[in-house]
């Protein structure tokens, strides 16, 4: 009963959080706006008003934000659960870098320019460096443990940042875009950009849901799963397809976003426990939230102009890994 009221006032948070985000980053910004201008824009009056049309451009950053933000951070929880690792998230384990390698050659020597192209890129390319971070991190007696796996997600997202830059440099061009787009943002985004967006997160979102109460009993331990009937590889590849697939379709999109999908769940978790069901939802509130928060954050401190909300939760981000690997004592190599 403790539980329920305890994840039920969590939950209630974080909508509260979420909503004062939402009108804090339609109504912040170069130009601050009022409540009012918002209220004409949802209703579609007044739409000759600069306000208005101030609010307009702003709610689909917004939006691409809650879900860009829900993205990572459930991202960030199948990895974490099907690693068993805390620290397990797309950017500590290079993920990131290995979807923006794949734009970068898509675009530098095919010319690609669709979107959902980059999404499909991002996707195996994040696959690919996932699966090869794991297998790095697995070798030796002690296997994937959670020091080794940021090791080697280090480790290989140097190796590829290289790869990056060497195919980037010869070209100015795309060298300037790249750097921009690198940092990781929300600012620019469209309507266009949601809905492409959109079918794959709620995709992977729904199988997500779906696979919790698998992923519940796997963390019992592997042969309690299987007495049980799990299958225990199924259960693995589709959560990991579904985590990359969340992280690949935001990287493509608004550029690698790093920590978001360590810190929210890692501190929900420590909230409310391991039940995947409410994990899942609360990591999706409060990760739209934070990245809202951090898009915001970023428009002040930066003040004429403005801070990518990349750079802002990095600097949210990086102390909060450093608490966690501290808190957990992970043992040394």
């Amino acid at each position: 009963m403790k539980q329920n009221n305890k994840i039920k006032t969590i939950t209630l948070i974080g909508i509260l959080l979420l909503f004062i985000s939402v009108i804090l980053s339609i109504t912040y910004g170069a130009k601050s706006v009022g409540l009012s201008d918002v209220i004409d824009a949802l209703l579609g009056r007044n739409l000759e008003d600069y306000n208005v049309n101030v609010v307009q451009a702003r709610l689909p950053r917004t939006l691409f934000g809650i879900i860009a933000g829900a993205s990572l951070s459930i991202s960030g929880v199948l990895m974490q659960s099907i690693t068993r690792n805390p620290i397990a998230d797309p950017s500590i384990l290079g993920v990131n870098t290995g979807a923006s390698l794949f734009i970068v050659f898509g675009i530098s020597f095919f010319n690609i320019q669709s979107k959902l192209s980059y999404i499909g890129l991002a996707f195996v390319g994040a696959l690919l460096t996932s699966i090869f971070v794991y297998r790095l991190a697995s070798l030796g007696y002690s296997g994937a443990t959670p020091i080794k796996l940021a090791i080697s997600g280090a480790a290989i997202s140097t190796a590829l940042s290289s790869l990056i830059s060497i195919i980037v440099m010869p070209d100015s061009s795309v060298m300037t875009s790249f750097r921009f787009w690198q940092i990781g943002s929300i600012g620019g985004t469209s309507t266009d950009d949601i809905l492409l967006l959109l079918p794959f997160t709620v995709l992977a979102i729904v199988v997500s849901f779906l696979l919790s109460d698998n992923l519940d009993t796997m963390l019992l331990s592997e042969e309690t799963a299987i007495a049980l009937g799990l299958n225990i590889g199924r259960t693995r590849i589709l959560a990991a397809l579904c985590g990359v697939l969340l992280c690949a379709c935001t990287t493509a999109l608004a550029g690698p976003i790093s920590f978001i999908g360590l810190m929210i769940p890692h501190l929900i978790r420590s909230s409310i426990g391991s039940s995947h069901k409410p994990l899942i939802i609360l990591s999706g509130i409060y990760g739209g939230a934070i990245l809202i928060i951090s898009d915001v954050l970023g428009r002040i401190l930066g003040t004429p102009g403005e801070l990518e909300s990349g750079i802002m939760t990095a600097l949210i981000g990086a102390p909060v890994f450093i608490y966690i690997i501290r808190k957990a004592k992970l043992q040394s190599l």
